[in-house]
């Protein structure tokens, strides 16, 4: 099962990292989904990200811990997959929006009706029908992907983005504060992920491992961080916003900018610094999840590499 595979993952000794990957292992509605669920399991462990939820702690949250997101991510074990297939057939964005209904009803069956990856469901979901739309032309890349995305569903997507946001927190938060919420950035083909998430990951591997080898196990910790603080400083958190208000908004961004300014996660004291904003950010209650969608679409994209035939990848030796 899927959930016992992750856990043993977890606990497995690092086998020694390739120098590329199986020639043989190309891109299929498959991968991109499997892809999808170990991203959204990438963000998970990665600590310390303010006022998230991972393995060590719950972050801000009285109401989830990882156990919760390991229902949710086993629950959501095949919709990427089928959302993959639904983009290779290219259709309509009302079906897509109709699996993402079904998946959201899965997702809170299996926790209770808690909220673990409603915006992932929407992010990661479009993401993988825009990368299944892509399988015909054997070309997946981030350019590609989010040219697919914009091309069959951007309309949809900007009709979508002028209606009035959704009644959930959320939503409610765009409304209040006027802010480019989680519809407004898919209109936009996500410009947060492909303009300052996937160059910062970029940015970081390059700094690490300048030789175009893959980074080490011990390094993706530094890639992440330096990621997601990128994507704190910058977007329109609807999560912050609606816990903390415009001036929770604004706090993070602060925090994020400072963070990086100092040197963001290549400095000694790095891990310290992201440990230290983890416990202000807790003491406020502010919780950064629309970082970490944007976080788990960035780690989706990189595993995605390790699919590129007989290409190598930038990930973890345990690969993709």
């Amino acid at each position: 099962m899927l959930l016992d595979a992750i856990e043993t993952r977890a606990l497995a000794p690092l086998p020694t990292a390739p120098d590329s990957m199986d020639p043989s292992r190309s891109w299929s509605c498959t991968t991109i989904g499997r892809a999808a669920v170990l991203a959204l399991y990438d963000e998970l462990i990665l600590a310390p990200k303010p006022g998230l939820v991972s393995l060590i702690d719950s972050g801000s949250h009285d109401d989830m811990d990882a156990s919760t997101f390991y229902r949710s991510l086993f629950a959501l074990r095949h919709y990427f997959t089928d959302m993959a297939a639904l983009g290779q057939q290219r259709v309509p964005f009302s079906q897509l929006q109709t699996r993402g209904i079904a998946a959201e009803a899965r997702m809170q069956a299996a926790t209770g009706g808690i909220n673990t990856h409603r915006g992932a469901i929407f992010m990661l979901g479009l993401l993988c029908a825009a990368a299944g739309a892509c399988l015909p032309f054997r070309t997946l890349t981030p350019a590609t992907i989010r040219d697919q995305l914009q091309t069959l569903w951007g309309a949809a997507l900007q009709a979508r983005s002028q209606q009035a946001s959704s009644a959930l927190p959320g939503g409610r938060a765009v409304r209040r504060y006027g802010l480019q919420g989680a519809n407004q950035e898919a209109a936009q083909g996500f410009p947060t992920l492909f303009e300052t998430a996937w160059p910062a990951w970029q940015a970081a591997v390059n700094i690490l491992s300048p030789h175009s080898t893959p980074v080490a196990e011990r390094q993706l910790q530094t890639v992440g961080l330096h990621t997601f603080f990128s994507v704190m400083a910058v977007l329109d958190d609807s999560n912050l916003a609606h816990r903390g208000g415009l001036e929770g908004l604004h706090y993070a961004r602060r925090c994020a900018a400072q963070y990086l300014q100092a040197g963001s996660a290549f400095t000694p004291d790095a891990m310290q610094r992201a440990q230290d904003l983890h416990q202000a950010f807790m003491k406020r209650r502010l919780s950064p999840g629309g970082a970490a969608d944007t976080l788990s679409a960035c780690c989706w994209l990189d595993r995605l590499q390790a699919y590129a035939p007989g290409g190598a990848s930038q990930r973890r030796p345990t690969g993709a």
